[in-house]
């Protein structure tokens, strides 16, 4: 996954014969392609050639999208709806959203603090896109979703990362915050909860959060709550705007389509914040997308607005999923899975099988060889912890069937009882 060289012989030329080699500009350099959409290409690529391959790689629901939600899209085309809407969202979407943020999180917005987006990484990029000068400071926990440390690099700023540990429960502590924030800090990420390692912040763990970035009063924060719906045992989703409304001022709440209501490619997301702060993201989209899919938003209505039975259904799924699928995982030598409490990942650590050797005398030296042992040996795809910021772990996505965890788990089993 390293980014292409800049050599002529890796741009084609244009249509009048000039290489297009130094056209690309240098903040570009260091950014790597999605580490889940390569494995998703790799996973196809195998598939193609005839490979059964299990694939545990993508952060996608393996549900349709509900038949209400689309019903009322083919709705919305017999009506009409194909036109241009307002960048900042229809009046209707806007509205849907302003009533579950107070209904589900106690927040309350107005309808010009509310932005729509093509996808919540589209808004997340707006947002650092129109707030980051050169050499700003983000905060980001590790693991981490992959995207936030090159969308800041490309918009100018500075990734700052923070491990967190399994014995914190991969959660970002508040002296870790505390001792990080410096006078160019800007923005303060959380995800809870949070992809790849399912961790959800408590209440007391975000007042305690809140208490640190109450000193410091330039710093913002980025809270991405896409897997809100997604909570398991005792856990609750809390948000920090809702807890500390003193930093509502300053806080960017971001969601979305996506996830619970398996619309991954209606490509619809949100996010709620001061109004300043909306309005400059609105300026970007008049002058980049222009505006999010006008059937999109009408069934985005119809979703938000209708019933949720779909998916507290989908929670009830998910949660069997993680329970047998962090079972199977620690039936394996090598491999120690905690239990999140969010989302649908796990996050083992597979520091049990570095150093092995593998049949061929390869020797697993990181979680990256792991990856690519378990695809070639097994026929199971996963994703490297390194791509988080968390070396010796791997992150499997548990939204696919009981049948196909079952398998692949047993064929992880399997590959590392081959090693010696």
């Amino acid at each position: 996954m390293q980014v292409a060289c800049h050599c002529s012989s890796e741009y084609p030329s244009d249509s009048r014969g000039v290489h297009m080699t130094g056209i690309v500009a240098k903040r570009f350099e260091g950014i790597k392609p999605s580490p889940s959409m390569a494995a998703k290409a790799r996973v196809d690529a195998l598939r193609v050639s005839g490979h059964t391959i299990v694939d545990f790689t993508l952060g996608e629901p393996d549900f349709s999208t509900p038949k209400h939600i689309v019903e009322a899209a083919i709705k919305g085309l017999a009506q009409g709806q194909t036109k241009y809407t307002s960048s900042l969202g229809t009046p209707a979407l806007r509205s849907a959203i302003i009533g579950k943020l107070k209904r589900e999180n106690n927040l309350t917005y107005g309808m010009n603090q509310i932005v729509v987006g093509c996808g919540a990484k589209h808004l997340i990029y707006n947002a650092f896109s129109v707030s980051l000068e050169p050499g700003d400071e983000v905060i980001i926990p590790a693991p981490y979703w992959v995207s936030y440390p090159d969308i800041v690099s490309i918009n100018g700023g500075v990734p700052v990362m923070i491990a967190c540990t399994p014995e914190s429960n991969f959660k970002l502590l508040a002296q870790q915050l505390e001792a990080a924030i410096t006078d160019k800090t800007r923005w303060v990420v959380l995800n809870s909860p949070n992809n790849p390692s399912g961790a959800v912040y408590s209440k007391e763990e975000l007042l305690d959060l809140a208490r640190v970035l109450r000193q410091y009063k330039n710093v913002w924060i980025l809270t991405d709550e896409i897997y809100e719906h997604f909570i398991y045992g005792a856990a609750r989703h809390h948000c920090i705007a809702s807890l500390a409304p003193d930093l509502a001022q300053r806080t960017l709440v971001v969601n979305g389509m996506s996830k619970a209501f398996a619309m991954t490619g209606w490509r619809i997301g949100y996010a709620a914040g001061p109004e300043p702060l909306i309005q400059a993201i609105n300026l970007l989209i008049t002058q980049s997308t222009t505006c999010p899919s006008s059937i999109s938003q009408f069934a985005a209505v119809q979703a938000l607005n209708g019933s949720q039975l779909c998916v507290k259904e989908a929670a009830l799924q998910y949660a069997e999923r993680r329970d047998l699928i962090v079972n199977l995982l620690n039936a394996v030598s090598g491999v120690e899975c905690l239990i999140p409490d969010g989302a649908f990942y796990v996050f083992p650590s597979i520091a049990g099988l570095l150093g092995k050797k593998a049949p061929d005398g390869t020797v697993l030296e990181n979680d990256v060889d792991v990856m690519n042992y378990l695809l070639d040996a097994g026929g199971v795809a996963t994703i490297d912890g390194t791509s988080y910021g968390a070396p010796g772990h791997l992150r499997l996505s548990f939204a696919t069937s009981l049948d196909l965890i079952q398998d692949g788990c047993s064929r992880i089993k399997k590959a590392a009882l081959l090693l010696s």
